[in-house]
């Protein structure tokens, strides 16, 4: 068995260069997923590389361009933060359902983002807030689409000596609002069956002129729905238009059969978390007229 080094380093150049010299590194933001998958054997990183050290990472900043969060910032903090919970209610909602109140303390969105389980909660909250990871490398700074960034199970848009360093998004246009809803077997701590991010924007008459529809862990990754978008945008989100918006995320749907849920069951769900989201947004965007 391999010893495995630790390293604590305080700036992003010096993450990037222990990642760069020894390919087996592993970055430790939270370590909820990582440590579990070390003691089982999933992993074997040869130096762990705690970000937690770097003060940029460990930030929240609310301006007039959006949210800047660190990728190193523990979810109870972001749950906290009033400005997330003002501007991004949804977004905020998803970071409270990862885990024990325990786990909050360490765990981070970044994380929950390079893990790239289908079921992460934060993830379709992330995509219908127009997220945009940063990750910086070697090679300098390049920026993903929080949609674009987990490519599958287990993976990711991350290169060699890569890691997610913040992560973006705008300020939400005038009577703009989120939500975010998911199915669990259990009341608390389990895994999302079905998970649904609406994100909307209502004119001053009422009437959808902008939304984003994400759904998880109903297909290999978290999944952006535009037809359900399209379903709602133009109406004043009624009845009828939110049948439509979960006719479309129904179909959108690639759930597998397992213990947890049947596909018919998670694609009729599916459909139902969307409508459910998509009224509480718009009632919550109604609130900012």
């Amino acid at each position: 068995m391999q010893a495995t080094r630790y390293e604590a380093p305080t700036t992003v150049d010096g993450a990037i260069e222990l990642l760069r010299a020894d390919p087996g590194a592993r970055v430790i933001a939270g370590g909820t997923d990582l440590l579990v998958q070390f003691r089982t054997g999933r992993v074997e990183p040869t130096v762990f590389v705690d970000i937690k050290r770097i003060p940029d990472l460990m930030s929240i900043h609310v301006d007039g361009d959006g949210l800047r969060l660190g990728a190193g910032t523990p979810c109870a903090q972001i749950f906290e933060s009033q400005d997330v919970h003002a501007h991004w209610p949804g977004l905020a909602e998803a970071t409270d359902l990862i885990g024990s109140s325990q786990i909050q303390g360490r765990a981070t969105l970044g994380g929950n983002l390079c893990n790239a389980s289908p079921a992460a909660d934060t993830v379709p909250a992330l995509i219908v807030c127009s997220a945009q990871v940063v990750i910086a490398g070697p090679s300098g700074e390049r920026t993903v689409a929080a949609e674009d960034f987990v490519r599958g199970p287990g993976a990711n848009a991350l290169e060699p000596g890569e890691f997610v360093v913040q992560i973006r998004a705008p300020k939400p246009a005038a009577r703009t609002a989120d939500a975010y809803l998911r199915l669990i077997p259990r009341s608390e701590m389990d895994i999302a069956v079905v998970g649904a991010g609406v994100s909307v924007t209502l004119d001053k008459k009422g009437k959808c002129t902008a939304a984003r529809v994400a759904i998880g862990a109903v297909a290999p990754t978290a999944r952006l729905v535009p037809a359900a978008a399209d379903a709602l945008i133009g109406t004043s989100i009624d009845g009828e238009a939110l049948e439509r918006a979960a006719a479309a995320a129904s179909a959108a749907a690639e759930p597998i059969d397992d213990k947890r849920g049947t596909r018919a069951y998670r694609v009729k769900v599916t459909g139902v978390l969307v409508k459910r989201a998509a009224a509480i947004a718009a009632e919550r965007a109604r609130e900012r007229s």
